[in-house]
């Protein structure tokens, strides 16, 4: 039993023969459907770095447990001992009656992870029931601990030839990937039934020792939490603990690979267990094996680090460390790789949009995308005359790449050797100014190891750049630069200019390449990589390292205060003399200023505190001070990829809230960026045969509807009709971000000149789209979609839209009631003036009145319903399709494919009706319904939430930032789990691959804004700050600072007292309320306010 399943093999995937298929090319829609995002593996090696390079990992074997983590079998697992212990339970010898055994609890507590055996004994120990041992091989029919699991293994073979192994996605891909890296793999489990499970899933060849019960019975080896078994799998291997990485699922195993010692332990986290498993020791939880990156290293709330390199997860890796100021936005790409399949430099600039006309499946197919501009990257080495590091002429031996958070430096080492056997350390430096924003720089310092001699240095700009960084977009037209120029304006200045080719926005990118130290021998141009460059021939000496420094300006035709692009950067050149080292101390200091209004510190775990603290450095380098004076919106996928092509959704509505709270003058500027498109969407609603405006779900450069009309689904090569247009809740959320933002500020000058037109043009659309009825004097909406995108219509009218969508609904109430509020707020000369510019005449303004008293919402059961009707909607089985398809985010696909749709059924993509709840709370959302004429109570709000929390897919990263916020104020325990699952959406691309393709913008802002609304309870009501704290108990102390109506303020938490400190100003002093109790700070202040423990509908678990 105890056997090889065949050798590591270098070079060459070892086993089934099963190949592993790469994403579907084909257009899709722009959230991408994570079934068909598999990773692309790199081709077998003959030792050479090729040039997408191969893999190498900091670990040298990875032991996997079986059930629950390889294969689903713990369905089978679970099923087979409730029957059987069901049985034992209802035998007349246990004694007392027993309730049956509970599979959600009892299960995983008991039995999961554990020998047969001691699975029985532990479970019958729980319930007070002795039996005797017993012996191995008793028959099913006796009256002892191993007759009782002999006949549970019974039962579960029994079912397996039944139903057969159902294999996790991405197991098998990660597999060949550690064979492609020469990791020696293990499988750990206590089952017995290794053998035909791994037969039955075809893995049977992927392993090189498998360790399982039958093998620990004859050698003695004792169960987990009993580290004995790892550690003698490790021995078979030849790989000591310290080397070697654990793959758990269970709470026994965690603890197991702790004790013996191994290098990183892993937790599986598939039924919301991640409490368990960390508590255990898990020193990172994942939802499934997919997502693992072993080179991750999070240790240090202020670096990311990574060790070694994997084709599969490089993409995310170039995202998480990407590096931006607002203006500019560069992913963290080697400089010595062009966009190979596994690599892929992008360079973006915020607002610099192009649009393009394709053919796709015999479609014509119009499309605008933000732009991958020049690569000002690019830099390649080679020893003496040898291959090119990109060529492969240079084999990578070791790699580490740290993202410095707090000073927002990217730094990378890498060893290399050529085929003589030389080596050569890099040490890479690069910065994008937070100080000067058309400014980046990269810093090389190559050192010699052992050996004297020439290395040529060619540092250029690759013109060749397409738009090719999400694959579900490969068919459509992607080459974006055209009309380059280029210009060698000094032996070390390279210009290069290009326009786009339909916006005709001119793009200048400049590069000097200088060598501080070292003998330079001699300098030429080159381009015989089809790549402008200049090439410096060094003369170096062991162990004395040269050093390389490249800096880049960058401007376009859209920048202000410019003659031109090429002259502004030749401008911006010259006014620096070195490289990174010079533009550090005006950039850290710059960041030091950002990370002073920003930071959100927690006393809790260094992983969490540096997922939050990755999350804001992404936040401040999208939307950042430059931003102010840029036209440009709120990306989805910040300036790091190309998902959702760039476009401007509702994310805004997660982003802004963050913003406002510390850089008012940014939000301000990206509302503007709405204002200025209130012509474009006035004239859209004119063309729908509406008033007021009409914003665009997906927004580009002047504004128009960017969605397009159809998608193209590639699990059944059909085109679908994407009807996401109809979310025309998107103004209601720049009307709600508009009045937070006065709210905040008290910006009465801007509320007059721009925001309340903001908020009466959106307010104008809803009531022209109402529809009144005289009868029971309500007011109805009827052909929208709410935030759930799986909903487009009902089952008999697919694609035209929903009745009284009760988010829709409630907000358009929220919508009306505040453009009347603005009238009232600017009464006097500035509301007359506004008024009368926008022709609003006081029966219009009853109308506003009477929608935000009048408008329906749906219940059903006592419950909100998403939308009319929605109760006559099937349930969905959510476990037999999780079970057949893993990720199920893309229903609407999956159910196509099938020739069903989502329309039929009680789910959801996100949260709907719950963002109720997230925006408004639940005081606010009582008032409204109350307004409204509904009867409604916090207990019906409670059950409402688990209602849908229950029928929630959470197919977009923003559901579970929603569930969580929501959650803090009746179940805070629950809520801490939803939390940590909605942080790591982007740090362990739990979407299926997508973080490759940009950052999810709006969940990052969205976790931050967790801590700030729901745990410290902030909210801006009526002239007051408000602060109605529920943190959670694994919070011991919370700290953060925010801007609120021209006063910085200190927000200090522990579990008994909230302190709040104003810093000195000469801002007039503010009402504020914590938890009823009202207090006024002025500038110099500090306020003290004891806490108290809020009712909950939850218990604290």
């Amino acid at each position: 039993m105890e056997r090889p399943y065949g050798r590591p093999v270098r070079g060459g995937v070892a086993g089934s023969g099963h190949p592993v298929s790469g994403p579907d090319s084909a257009l899709s829609k722009d959230h991408s459907d994570p079934a068909h995002a598999a990773p692309t593996l790199p081709a077998e090696s003959d030792g050479r770095t090729r040039p997408g390079g191969h893999a190498h990992y900091p670990y040298a074997a990875v032991l996997f447990d079986m059930d629950g983590v390889l294969v689903d079998t713990a369905g089978l697992h679970a099923q087979a001992w409730k029957e059987t212990f069901d049985e034992t339970l209802r035998d007349p010898r246990v004694g007392a009656a027993q309730t049956p055994f509970d599979v959600a609890e009892e299960y995983r507590r008991y039995v999961d992870g554990r020998p047969r055996s001691d699975g029985v004994a532990t479970f019958l120990a729980a319930r007070g029931i002795s039996l005797p041992p017993g012996a191995p091989d008793d028959p099913e029919d006796a009256w002892t601990v191993h007759a009782i699991g002999n006949r549970k293994n019974s039962r579960y073979h029994t079912l397996l030839a039944e139903q057969g192994v159902h294999v996790f996605p991405g197991t098998l891909a990660l597999l060949q990937r550690l064979r492609i890296g020469g990791v020696a793999t293990a499988v750990v489990t206590s089952s017995g039934n290794a053998t035909p499970v791994l037969s039955a899933a075809a893995l049977d060849t992927m392993f090189d020792v498998v360790v399982d019960g039958t093998v620990a019975t004859e050698r003695d080896l004792p169960g987990k939490p009993d580290p004995a078994m790892f550690l003698h799998a490790a021995r078979l291997l030849g790989v000591p603990p310290s080397r070697a990485v654990v793959v758990e699922d269970a709470g026994s195993g965690i603890e197991a690979a702790r004790r013996g010692g191994f290098a990183l332990v892993v937790g599986i986290d598939r039924g919301g267990n991640r409490r368990l498993l960390e508590a255990a020791g898990a020193d990172m939880v994942l939802g499934d094996v997919s997502e693992l990156d072993l080179g991750a290293v999070r240790t240090d709330p202020w670096q990311l680090i990574y060790r070694g390199f994997d084709p599969a997860h490089e993409g995310h890796r170039e995202v998480l460390t990407a590096l931006g100021n607002g203006y500019m936005g560069v992913r963290g790409a080697s400089p010595e790789r062009r966009a190979d399949g596994t690599h892929y430099p992008g360079t973006y600039l915020a607002g610099v949009y192009n649009r393009l006309i394709s053919s796709v499946h015999g479609r014509r197919v119009e499309d605008e995308h933000l732009v991958n501009t020049a690569d000002w990257l690019w830099l390649d080495v080679r020893i003496e005359t040898g291959p090119w590091w990109s060529d492969g002429g240079l084999i990578v031996e070791d790699e580490r790449r740290v993202l410095d958070l707090r000073r927002a430096l990217l730094i990378r080492e890498v060893r290399l050797r050529d085929e003589q056997g030389r080596r050569l350390q890099v040490r890479q430096r690069r910065v994008v100014s937070m100080q000067r924003f058309h400014l980046a720089a990269l810093e090389t310092t190559l050192t010699p190891l052992g050996w004297s001699g020439t290395l040529t240095v060619r540092s250029g700009i690759d013109t060749t750049v397409t738009n090719s960084n999400v694959a579900d977009y490969a068919a459509l037209a992607n080459r974006h630069l055209t009309a380059t120029t280029i210009r060698h304006v000094q032996p070390d200045v390279l210009l290069v200019q290009t326009y786009t080719s339909q916006s005709r926005i001119r793009i200048a990118t400049a590069v000097r390449t200088r060598v501080r130290t070292g003998d330079v021998r001699g300098r030429d141009t080159d381009t015989t990589a089809g790549i402008p460059a200049h090439q410096f021939h060094l003369e170096v000496h062991d162990d004395h390292p040269v050093v390389v420094d490249k800096i880049a300006a960058i401007a376009t035709s859209k920048d202000a205060a410019i003659a031109s692009p090429g002259s502004s950067v030749l401008g911006e050149l010259d006014r620096v003399s070195g490289g990174v080292a010079e533009l550090l101390p005006g950039h850290e200091a710059a960041w030091r200023r950002l990370w002073d209004r920003f930071r959100v510190q927690l006393d809790t775990d260094r992983e969490l505190q540096l997922v939050l603290n990755l999350h804001l450095f992404h936040l401040m380098q999208t939307v950042s001070p430059h931003s102010e004076d840029l036209d440009t919106g709120v990306p989805a996928r910040g300036l790091n990829g190309e998902g959702y092509r760039g476009h401007v959704f509702w994310d805004e509505l997660f982003v802004l809230p963050v913003i406002t709270t510390h850089l008012p003058a940014v939000t301000r500027s990206l509302l503007e960026y709405r204002w200025r498109r209130l012509d474009t969407a006035r004239d859209a609603a004119a063309r729908a045969g509406l008033a007021g405006a009409l914003f665009p779900w997906q927004s580009g450069s002047d504004g128009r509807e960017e969605t397009p009309t159809q998608l193209y689904n590639p699990r059944s090569e059909r085109w679908m009709p994407d009807n996401s247009r109809r979310q025309r809740h998107v103004g209601l959320a720049v009307a709600y971000n508009t009045w937070q933002y006065y709210q905040s500020t008290g910006d009465r000058a801007w509320l007059h000149d721009r925001g309340g037109e903001l908020l009466i043009e959106v307010a104008r659309l809803f009531t022209s789209l109402a529809e009144h009825d005289p009868e029971e004097d309500r007011f109805h909406l009827s052909g929208v979609m709410g935030p759930d995108e799986y909903h487009d219509g009902y089952p008999e009218a697919p694609g035209l839209g929903v009745r009284d969508n009760a988010y829709t609904n409630v907000m358009a109430a929220w919508v009306c009631h505040h453009a009347a509020a603005t009238v009232a707020e600017l009464a006097g000369t500035d509301g007359d003036e506004l008024l009368d510019r926008l022709g609003v005449d006081p029966e219009e303004m009853t109308r506003w009145r009477h929608l935000s008293r009048r408008i329906a919402v749906p219940f059903h059961d006592g419950l909100i319903s998403q939308f009319d009707g929605y109760d006559r909607l099937s349930e969905f089985d959510w476990p037999r399709y999780r079970r057949t398809y893993g990720n199920i985010g893309r229903l609407d696909l999956i159910l196509e494919s099938e020739a069903d749709t989502t329309n039929r059924y009680k789910l959801a993509k996100q949260a709907d009706v719950l963002m109720l709840l997230y925006l408004l709370g639940p005081t606010e959302l009582l008032s409204i319904l109350a307004r409204l004429g509904y009867d409604v109570t916090a207990e019906q709000l409670t059950r409402t939430v688990d209602y849908y929390l229950a029928r929630t897919a959470h197919g977009s990263t923003l559901s579970r930032v929603v569930h969580a916020s929501v959650l803090a104020r009746i179940d805070p325990t629950r809520a801490w789990a939803v939390f940590r699952e909605a942080l790591i959406a982007d740090l362990d691309d739990t979407q299926g691959g997508t973080t490759r393709e940009g950052i999810h913008l709006g969940a990052m802002a969205g976790t931050v804004d967790i801590v700030t609304r729901s745990f410290a309870g902030v909210r801006f009501e009526s002239d007051r700050l408000v602060l109605t704290p529920q943190m959670p108990p694994e919070i011991r102390r919370l700290q953060f600072r925010l801007h609120y109506r021209g006063h910085r303020i200190d927000v200090r938490l522990d579990e008994s007292t909230l302190y709040l400190t104003a810093h000195r100003c000469t801002a007039t002093a503010v009402t504020v309320d914590v938890d009823g109790a009202h207090r006024t700070l002025g500038g110099g202040q500090t306020l003290q306010f004891p806490l108290q423990r809020h009712p909950t509908t939850r218990s604290r678990r």
